[in-house]
């Protein structure tokens, strides 16, 4: 008896609008009506007989069941995507799809991606970005670039490096508070909060008995952060690499000799378990992990 599966087109709406979280974004990227998307998603939940989204006016949200049943059509649309055509694989481009956060792309990768396209020219990236913390199942990317705490299950993680954290405020904010001469000073302060790079871990090495703040300006992307420190929105945590060009022009000025040696969240780097990867992708983390895992990055 031949098994009825779902239409083609019904599944990659569904993964559209999973990876969008929007029906209109999703409709608008496979080029059709956020109506005939919605189309396609009903016409999916009824041969499933299960429902993918929960719709909350404009906004929708993967069910439990959508959350595992993704996980399935993804690989499924890769398998078909990667599977070599006769007479199409020496015209085919090699591609690798990365996903990054914001500011890792912005002050750590863009700056060393022409020493890939150096030694690799044959191969084309596409750069994608994602929110730390909040989008934690890989989408379609092939490579993916994690602030976290590594705890990926299911998926191949390598720690890139770690970072010292310390504080760091701009000299037009500190000329508006009084002297920060030691790190209790800072109850004077506006502390600038962050998941990414949470105060406490930096306190106790301080030796401060305090409780995490739970009040004030909140950033969830650290290179926002860093913009809010030099605007003089109050104090934040940084690393060397994002603050370095800041530190040095004098828009931002270090706090303080204490610094969290091993902070809770590191960059990393994040692959789905596959028994082979493509030539270009395993060239491309090979690269990745020679130029990203010293210490002592140029």
């Amino acid at each position: 008896m031949a098994t009825r599966l779902p239409p083609v087109h019904a599944l990659t709406a569904f993964e559209a609008a999973a990876r969008f979280g929007s029906f209109a974004v999703a409709a608008e990227e496979l080029c059709i009506t956020p109506s005939a998307l919605s189309h396609r998603i009903r016409l999916l939940e009824e041969h499933l007989g299960e429902r993918v989204f929960l719709r909350e006016g404009r906004s929708v949200a993967l069910t439990e069941f959508g959350r595992r049943y993704l996980d399935v059509v993804r690989a499924a649309l890769r398998t078909l995507s990667d599977f070599p055509l006769p007479g199409r694989s020496s015209q085919q481009q090699m591609r690798v799809k990365v996903t990054l956060p914001p500011t890792f792309a912005r002050y750590m990768f863009m700056p060393r991606l022409a020493e890939f396209y150096a030694l690799h020219p044959e191969i084309d990236i596409e750069v994608y970005l994602f929110v730390p913390l909040y989008d934690l199942s890989l989408s379609e990317s092939d490579v993916e670039i994690r602030f976290g705490a590594g705890e990926y299950p299911n998926l191949v993680t390598r720690k890139l490096f770690v970072e010292p954290s310390f504080a760091v405020a701009s000299p037009d904010y500190l000329r508006t508070i009084a002297p920060l001469k030691k790190p209790e000073d800072l109850r004077h302060a506006r502390l600038l909060r962050s998941a990414l790079e949470p105060w406490q871990p930096w306190f106790e090495v301080a030796g401060l008995d305090w409780a995490e703040p739970v009040s004030g300006l909140r950033i969830d992307d650290l290179g926002l952060l860093l913009e809010a420190v030099k605007h003089g929105h109050g104090v934040g945590l940084t690393r060397q690499h994002f603050a370095q060009e800041m530190i040095e022009r004098g828009d931002v000025v270090r706090l303080f000799d204490a610094q969290v040696a091993t902070p809770p969240h590191a960059y990393y780097l994040v692959h789905e378990a596959m028994p082979s990867l493509r030539p270009e992708v395993e060239t491309f983390i090979q690269w990745m992990l020679s130029a990203f895992r010293s210490p002592a990055m140029a």
